[in-house]
């Protein structure tokens, strides 16, 4: 009886069809990595995909909230001179003028409705000049003022919901 050789006795314990069964299992690991693979990109992508969606819901509400916040700008900005034209009657009216009442009225109802809007005066006497909110028309010595305080307000400024539509208008303090 002869002793079978190493390569014989491995030979004889695999099963017949192993090799098959393990290039079975390495295809199959490779398809699941490869499908791994995907479903990771296909995840990211999702995700992205997400996030720019939210950011474009949140830029379509900032458009309409802004929309709904500065919709009355441009009928603001008639509005301003019909307010414009009551104050100077009022100033310029007789005490004992019939209309006066009148004006009056309306003026305080037109200021009214002004206000709910979200329309605010910038009336900056006394205060230090802001290239933001107003508009320089003259500067005058002056000793007894603050170098680039206001001392008058020509035209009262305006600002819808904090943007500002028209700079008042002043004339500001410098040296002597």
């Amino acid at each position: 009886m002869t002793v079978p050789n190493e390569h014989e006795s491995s030979a004889r314990q695999a099963p017949p069809g192993a090799d098959e069964e393990a290039a079975d299992v390495g295809a199959l690991q490779a398809a699941l990595a490869a499908a791994e693979g995907r479903a990771l990109e296909s995840r990211d992508l999702y995700m992205r995909a997400l996030a720019e969606l939210d950011n474009v819901r949140k830029r379509a509400s900032r458009d309409v909230e802004q929309a709904h916040k500065f919709a009355l700008e441009r009928i603001a900005n008639d509005l301003i001179a019909v307010k414009d034209s009551l104050e100077l009657g009022l100033a310029n009216a007789a005490p004992t003028d019939k209309l006066r009442a009148g004006t009056e009225a309306t003026l305080q109802l037109l200021s009214r409705a002004l206000e709910k809007a979200g329309l605010t005066e910038i009336v900056p006497q006394g205060e230090q000049f802001n290239p933001e909110l107003h508009e320089a028309m003259l500067a005058q010595p002056s000793p007894q003022h603050v170098p680039n305080s206001i001392l008058q307000v020509i035209q009262k400024g305006y600002q819808l919901n904090g943007r500002l539509l028209r700079p008042a208008r002043v004339i500001v303090a410098k040296e002597p």
